[in-house]
């Protein structure tokens, strides 16, 4: 390199020589052009990276208005003491049973500190208002600490919180979040357990075919107490205080403790969500649930048979759940204590599913996995009150539920278009497998669990009728997938066999292949939900009987399984068809029909239907060996008539008349 062109210094950089000095570069633009724009604003005011972070986010304000009835208690004081009372009331929940007070709580993300350095300094201890010094002589370190609690996150917090700290969550590529729920992929029902005391002992139905395991209080208050010094223990729990039941009257407010985001957000979903005005003037929790997830019982516990228990005490109105991280079972948890408040405000609790033509005609739909409730309870031309759980009250119907809790397996756009829209921002997905670059989901792929589900809002589904309530139901249908293909495609109940098939709640399954052979398994279920029922099954059927006599409503059965032979032989009744028969009811037109009454069970069934080919509406026909459909009728009669034997024997209505009239509607033979 020649020296005009610059020298290498000592440090090995260049050195230029001096010369003339360069002409001065301008980048602003003339007067009139519009070729180049200086659009920089004025300088931000922050002063450090911090304080332009808390710039960022803006403080909602209270929104309760002063003479808003029902917000006297709050009204008169200020954002400040409100947040007090809150903390209070939270600190209450998570106190132990041997100390005096709650833990010292603390609102906000021990994560994120303000610009000084400092947390939320919204905080609350027992019924006090200041901070008090711990007491140096306490038992445990966590008398020294504060509880951090994250009150009713958003769901873009929740987000936030499940993909910074909780492994296994991720965002998908439709927007849902994707969670793992450890080793428990379904409920635990062997490890349910109620605590049997004096209250429960006379009201809930024990024994023989009850999914109600006892348990007595004195081991509650041991797993109690074990949930809860866990959830103390942590840096951070999540709290929410929502609503069950649609209906303003019967609503029962609930306060979820968790240490997930995911937990949080799953019950943000499946729960009624309180508007801001609401949360301000919520107050103590009706019911309370304490989840500490992973954390798992202690096995040497009196009634403890794994390290999972979830654990119900109606008397305290609480819910313990320890050694299980699957969300299902708050959902459930809490539909079980429903169907033990409700019936005793005269409330008929149902695991259903419900819509409401456009006319305001309403229809209950029962049935177990593989009937098609979702399917047929979903109907473009009809509005959805919801999916699974249901109230119904002396003025009509509610929804339970918030949100829908729906199988993925299988999913596909074609098949369950309102299902696949609704997986979205703000849905979990639970336990599904996705594509590590994309992320896009693989419904198909049973790698984790074949339960593999989705949760999201109700409003979520297009035609979601909101507030989810409907008047008076006029037709009750009971869905059976028969795979033993004797059934018939439809039959109208009686009052006393809508109460038979309700108690029994039938379906019949495939079996696995064993030899290349399949044979259909029947499957019981009292009241289409056995396992969160409490009280006795024929309770339930005595007031679905009392409230479709006098609403006079009408009881279906209406078959989705196999026609001309058993599983193997006949086949499964066209959808088409069947949704057909689920119009011709919701339009009254079934009504009308000409009947015929069928041996063995005695259903009442149509002669003909538009639409549908006549020959298999009644069973016989369709079947070209008659003999083989006579033995497999009494077969699945032989069947009904045993599971029954654990109802017969409880005797409802004046001098068990009741009792009676439902065991003569069963099959006779």
């Amino acid at each position: 390199m020649s020296a005009g062109n610059g020298n290498a210094n000592g440090d090995g950089g260049f050195s230029f020589p001096k010369g003339p000095a360069m002409p001065k570069i301008t980048t602003g633009a003339k007067r009139g052009s519009e070729i180049c724009h200086d659009d920089s604003g004025p300088t931000v005011k922050a002063t450090t990276i911090d304080e332009l972070h808390s710039l960022q986010k803006k403080r909602s304000a209270p929104t309760t208005p002063i003479n808003q009835s029902g917000a006297a208690a709050f009204s008169a004081v200020s954002e400040e003491e409100r947040q007090k009372i809150q903390l209070q009331s939270i600190s209450a929940s998570l106190a132990s049973l041997t100390r005096e007070s709650g833990p010292k709580v603390v609102r906000g993300d021990p994560a994120e500190k303000k610009a000084d350095g400092s947390t939320t300094p919204a905080y609350a201890h027992g019924q006090h208002h200041s901070i008090f010094s711990p007491d140096l002589g306490a038992v445990s370190d966590s008398s020294l600490k504060f509880t951090h609690v994250l009150y009713n996150l958003s769901p873009a917090e929740l987000y936030e919180q499940a993909i910074k700290y909780e492994k296994g969550s991720f965002i998908t590529s439709n927007g849902a979040l994707a969670t793992l729920s450890g080793a428990k992929t379904g409920r635990a029902p062997r490890d349910k357990r109620v605590v049997r005391d004096a209250t429960t002992e006379g009201e809930l139905w024990w024994g023989k075919g009850s999914p109600n395991i006892e348990m007595d209080e004195h081991t509650f208050l041991v797993n109690r107490e074990r949930a809860v010094d866990y959830l103390n223990s942590l840096e951070k729990v999540f709290v929410n205080d929502q609503f069950l039941n649609w209906d303003p009257e019967n609503r029962i407010k609930v306060r979820i403790v968790s240490a997930r985001a995911y937990h949080s957000l799953f019950m943000h979903n499946m729960c009624i969500r309180p508007t801001p005005e609401e949360l301000e003037s919520f107050g103590t929790p009706d019911f309370t649930i304490y989840n500490a997830g992973q954390f798992p019982c202690n096995r040497y516990t009196h009634y403890m048979t794994s390290s999972t228990s979830v654990d119900l005490n109606l008397s305290r109105r609480e819910m313990v759940i320890l050694g299980t991280q699957y969300a299902g079972e708050m959902k459930k948890g809490l539909f079980s204590v429903m169907h033990y408040l409700m019936p005793k405000r005269r409330i008929l609790s149902l695991h259903s599913g419900c819509n409401m033509g456009k006319d305001g005609d309403v229809a209950l739909f029962f049935g177990l996995s593989g009937t098609g409730k979702t399917t047929l309870s979903t109907d473009h031309n009809r509005y959805l009150i919801g999916d699974d759980e249901h109230c119904w009250t002396e003025t009509g119907v509610s929804n339970i539920e918030g949100g829908c809790y729906a199988k993925c397996v299988d999913l596909s756009r074609e098949k369950e278009p309102d299902i696949w829209n609704a997986i979205k921002f703000g849905t979990v997905l639970e336990n599904v497998v996705f594509d590590e670059h994309t992320r896009e989901v693989d419904y198909s792929d049973k790698s984790v669990t074949e339960n593999t589900r989705a949760a999201y809002p109700i409003e979520f589904i297009p035609n979601a009728k909101i507030p989810c309530v409907g008047p008076h139901p006029k037709n009750v249908i009971l869905l059976a997938c028969d795979a033993f293909g004797v059934l018939p495609p439809v039959s109208k109940l009686n009052l006393a066999q809508t109460m038979y098939h309700f108690i029994s709640g039938y379906t019949a399954l495939v079996a696995g292949t064993e030899d290349g052979i399949k044979e259909p398994t029947a499957t019981f279920s009292a009241c289409f939900g056995a396992a969160f029922i409490m009280l006795h099954p024929t309770k339930y059927a005595a007031m679905l009987a009392e409230k479709m006599k006098s609403q006079g409503a009408t009881g279906w059965l209406v078959n989705t399984g196999w026609s001309g032979g058993s599983y193997g032989v006949g086949n499964r009744i066209k959808l088409a068809y069947t949704r057909k028969i689920i119009d011709a009811i919701h339009s009254g037109s079934l009504l009308k029909a000409n009947y015929k009454k069928t041996e063995i069970f005695g259903f009442e069934i149509p002669t003909e239907i538009e639409g549908i080919p006549s020959e298999i509406l009644d069973p016989v026909n369709s079947w070209s060996d008659k003999k083989a459909h006579k033995e497999t009728l009494l077969k699945l009669g032989g069947l009904f008539k045993k599971n029954f034997e654990t109802f017969a024997n409880h005797k409802i209505g004046v001098d068990g008349k009741l009792t009676e009239e439902i065991l003569a509607a069963g099959p006779i033979f």
